[in-house]
């Protein structure tokens, strides 16, 4: 990955790159997310990543307001409810 310029790094931040994907408990199958940004607390119940190690760690309630950043390709929640960011 490149060097970005300052309107690329803003739009990505704002979910302008690749969209975005808002959802509760139904599996997010067959993505391809940077950030996922929990806006309720959360209970994580399954989630895979790519270019990573521990992520089963992360099957635990999660507060509002935290932002997970890592490759993310499927999660799904028990509860809560979260924005996940597009590639």
């Amino acid at each position: 990955m490149g060097i970005k310029n300052t309107q690329a790094l803003l739009n990505e931040q704002l979910g302008g790159l690749g969209g975005i994907d808002i959802f509760t408990t139904v599996a997010q199958t067959s993505k391809d997310y940077y950030a996922i940004y929990f806006v309720k607390d959360s209970v994580i119940s399954a989630i895979t990543m790519t270019n990573s190690t521990g992520s089963s760690n992360l099957l635990t309630t999660v507060p509002a307001g935290m932002t997970l950043f890592g490759n993310t390709t499927a999660i799904t929640l028990t509860s809560g409810l979260a924005i996940a960011y597009k590639n």
